[in-house]
């Protein structure tokens, strides 16, 4: 992926119409005004979509938002009220209201596709709207009741969307698809009791308590790591985030007359196809089949022969509006990784059982087919991860240079103003102002990352006995540089890299402890450092966010810090309701959790090595890997006009494990949305 040159030539588009967050694969809500729809297919997986293993669409910010002449952007005159409110008045009991319960529909939306597919599109637009919405309507139902109302401004609606975004976060980042569910019993039955590595020590059950106290004692640290940095990220380098800018621009055209009126007819559709989905889903669960007998849930839609390989439609709407969400390249990505691994390679490879594997293993024993099919995915997504780590760090490195130089220029904001530019340079003066006006001291950043750090370091190991304490403050010390590089390299390309990190601190760990813990080690140090640098990421995000739409700064970081603590509450609570009434990590199952089971062997891998893998099942990861790396590069050096159709690695990688049902309802999703696009090129 390379967003660099289309950061620097042709003219500014505002706001895109569609957008999906903070993995990867988002928004599913239409701008409002004259914004083009411009959805850049190269932005990479893990940003279109949290994929673990990866938050989730991402905005192609084309040229800076300053220009001269004709292409400059209008200064913020529309807004209905333009008084900026002070840093108290931004934070209100009806916003934290607002967002408690946004946050909690959010978490169960991300825990839903986390312990299925692992696909999360970005819900940060939609956290903006639905937040405008609610408030609105409020506002409006008490003003016709005849009371007097506050009213409701564009820096509380930007509080309102951060603190949304920092709860539902968690339900991602707080591992309940990933490294968390990696410790429990089911997973270590799944892998094999007899399997090398794979200890019956290395257990440890869900609880609501040990979890949410696990994300009590690692969520905030990662708020408090960057902090200082927050003038040097957003005014001084002026770093662009996409993703944070477009939800900024859309926050500012809801608070004028026509984005408020457009505003509540996509609220309208919003509820009329929230209906549909609701009604359709009612009547399929009735005629949904029992266990694996022909239903809505296992219909042969495409003949039985491919059925058992797992290509048939499921009628899911979940499945379908992720694909209506993610942009086209993501979805055809998956789909040809479907047809790559269940349509040629697994069946291939079968036809060797008795030879290359034990003919009498089951379906989910590591020695036999399953475990080509676990390896080989996680390949793909350490090859995909590892040249997109190594690509980003090396542009955040040359940029440094560049900008510490003068001898190049960062893909940032140009301020070009001369002549007529009068009212843009009151409006950034203005920017500017209440930005540094409510300042959060520094020894506030760091006393409290130290003593968060002091906390941590004394609980983890009580927690996760395995990781001793000085691992974990190696951690915390290593932590703010990696929550740097990610949030400078999601700041240039909208792109954050959480997973990877993670992964990395799981294989160090892992390897660091040994076989004596080190999968629980491992994955423990992975939920720190995911933790980390993906609240520090968010964090700077919206202070982006809150730069445009003049929010204080500090009540960004209050709100955040509010988010956060709702987020240590609520993905626990939200996520057990699914634990306790699913049969969470069943292969047979609708919540596979698909990535718990990867995350566990990424740590055995950690400890044990290659040695126990399935005949040529080596060789051919090996062959994976090289063709993720080379993919990428395709990728990066085509022209744009060919490497769109170049398909995203990471985005193939999820099918070859799951199957191939959904990457057919997601096809089914992208093929509605193509013909929509077609058919209505005015709209």
């Amino acid at each position: 992926m390379n967003l660099l040159p289309e950061m620097t030539r042709g003219k500014y588009q505002p706001p895109f119409k569609t957008l999906p967050d903070t993995n990867p694969l988002s928004s599913e809500i239409l701008y409002p005004l004259e914004f083009e729809e411009s959805v850049d297919p190269e932005i990479p997986i893990e940003r279109f979509s949290k994929v673990m293993g990866t938050e989730t669409t991402s905005v192609e910010i084309s040229e800076p938002l300053l220009l001269d002449d004709s292409d400059k952007i209008k200064a913020v005159e529309t807004v209905d009220d333009d008084r900026v409110p002070e840093w108290r008045d931004q934070i209100t009991i009806r916003g934290l209201v607002v967002s408690a319960v946004l946050g909690t529909l959010f978490c169960i939306i991300t825990h839903k596709l986390n312990l299925t597919v692992g696909i999360i599109p970005s819900l940060n637009v939609a956290a903006g709207l639905l937040g405008f919405f609610f408030v609105k309507s409020w506002t409006g139902f008490l003003a016709q009741l005849g009371f007097e109302v506050k009213p409701f401004t564009r820096q509380e609606n930007t509080v309102i969307q951060t603190c949304v975004v920092a709860c539902y976060g968690l339900a991602f980042s707080g591992g309940f698809g990933s490294y968390l569910v990696a410790m429990d019993e089911k997973t270590y039955k799944l892998i094999g009791e007899d399997y090398p590595g794979n200890r019956a020590e290395d257990v440890i059950n869900p609880s609501l308590w040990w979890m949410t106290g696990f994300l009590v004692v690692v969520s905030f640290l990662g708020l408090f790591s960057l902090v200082p940095l927050r003038k040097v990220m957003v005014m001084d380098y002026k770093l662009t985030y996409p993703s944070g800018t477009a939800t900024a621009m859309l926050i500012n055209s809801f608070h004028t007359k026509s984005g408020a009126e457009l505003a509540g007819k996509q609220v309208h559709c919003l509820g009329k196809y929230l209906s549909m989905s609701l009604i359709w889903s009612c009547f399929k669960w009735f005629f949904s089949g029992i266990g694996d007998s022909c239903g809505f849930d296992n219909f042969p839609s495409l003949g039985l022969t491919l059925f058992k390989n797992t290509f048939y439609f499921d009628f899911s709407p979940t499945y379908v509006g992720c694909g209506l969400i993610c942009p086209h390249i993501v979805n055809c990505s998956v789909l040809f990784g479907a047809i790559i691994s269940w349509g040629f390679l697994w069946p291939l490879i079968s036809q060797h059982a008795g030879h290359w594997y034990p003919a009498d293993l089951g379906s989910n024993d590591f020695k036999g087919l399953y475990g080509y099919k676990v390896f080989i995915a996680i390949t793909l997504i350490l090859g995909d991860g590892l040249y997109n780590l190594i690509k980003i760090i090396a542009i955040t490195l040359k940029e440094i240079c560049n900008k510490s130089s003068k001898q190049g220029n960062l893909p940032l904001v140009k301020e070009k103003l001369d002549g007529e530019s009068s009212e843009v340079i009151l409006e950034q003066k203005k920017r500017d102002e209440v930005f540094l006006k409510d300042r959060i001291p520094n020894w506030v950043a760091s006393s409290g990352y130290v003593a968060l750090v002091a906390i941590s370091t004394a609980t983890m190991p009580i927690i996760f006995p395995p990781l001793k304490w000085y691992l974990v403050l190696c951690s915390y010390i290593l932590a703010p540089a990696l929550a740097f590089c990610n949030s400078y390299g999601t700041g240039l390309t909208d792109w954050n890299l959480t997973s990877t990190y993670g992964k990395i601190g799981l294989f160090i760990i892992a390897s660091l402890v040994g076989s004596d813990g080190g999968v629980i080690a491992g994955l423990a140090a992975c939920g720190v450092m995911m933790s980390i640098v993906s609240t520090a990421a968010d964090l700077m995000q919206d202070f982006k966010t809150g730069y445009l739409t003049m929010s204080s700064a500090k009540s960004m970081f209050i709100s955040q810090l509010v988010g956060t603590a709702m987020g240590c509450v609520i993905a626990p609570l939200t996520f057990w309701l699914f634990w306790t009434a699913f049969d969470i990590g069943s292969p047979d199952g609708p919540y596979k959790a698909p990535y718990a089971v990867i995350f566990r062997e990424m740590a055995i891998l950690g400890i044990e090595g290659f040695s126990e893998l399935p005949k040529h099942c080596l060789a051919m990861c090996c062959g994976f890997f090289v063709a993720a790396l080379v993919i990428n590069l395709l990728r990066d050096v085509t022209p744009k006009k060919v490497s769109q159709y170049i398909p995203i690695p990471m985005a193939m990688a999820v099918p070859f494990y799951i199957g191939a049902y959904f990457a057919i309802d997601m096809f089914v999703g992208t093929v509605i949305l193509f013909i929509w696009e077609r058919v209505n090129r005015k709209n």
